[in-house]
């Protein structure tokens, strides 16, 4: 993803539709805008986007195990 020229002002953007991969699944949490906003940057500092930030700590926090449903 390219780095926006304004932090701030993306920090502060609502976020765009993504592209939905057909071999995944939309989940929707609703967080307060100052922690919206501290994901933001932590993905930002990160240089990834917060859907990969967080795809990747779902995944740490719940590994696959064997008989997971997929």
């Amino acid at each position: 993803a390219a780095r926006p020229a304004d932090p701030e002002r993306w920090v502060r953007a609502p976020d765009k539709p993504s592209t939905i991969n057909r071999f995944t699944a939309r989940l929707t949490i609703d967080v307060t805008p100052a922690l919206r906003a501290r994901l933001k940057v932590a993905a930002f500092q990160r240089g990834i986007t917060v859907a990969d930030m967080l795809r990747a700590l779902l995944a740490r926090e719940f590994p696959d195990t064997a008989g997971d449903v997929p």
